[in-house]
């Protein structure tokens, strides 16, 4: 009988931790896209107010773009890693 309640114990922690790994990888997902959708949006922004400053503004808007990308990329690795292990 004590065995029986372990591995029903174990078989719904099991369903719960697929629930936050995918909940935590559409997490990162949407905060992902709203941070570059701000970078990009603050960038057109600065550009518009100072024109000449076009071509750095849209660098650092690319880098910090990808650096959030990134981050994002491992987050969502991350939690497929916890789904499928």
């Amino acid at each position: 009988m004590l065995t029986l309640s372990v591995l029903l114990q174990v078989a719904a922690g099991a369903g719960l931790g697929k629930l936050g790994a995918g909940l935590g990888a559409g997490i990162a997902a949407l905060a992902a896209g709203i941070g570059i959708g701000r970078i990009g949006g603050n960038a057109m922004e600065a550009i518009a107010r100072q024109p000449e400053a076009g071509g750095d503004i849209r660098s650092n808007m690319i880098v910090s773009a990808a650096l959030i990308e990134g981050v994002a990329f491992f987050a969502v690795v991350v939690c497929m890693l916890i789904l499928f292990f």
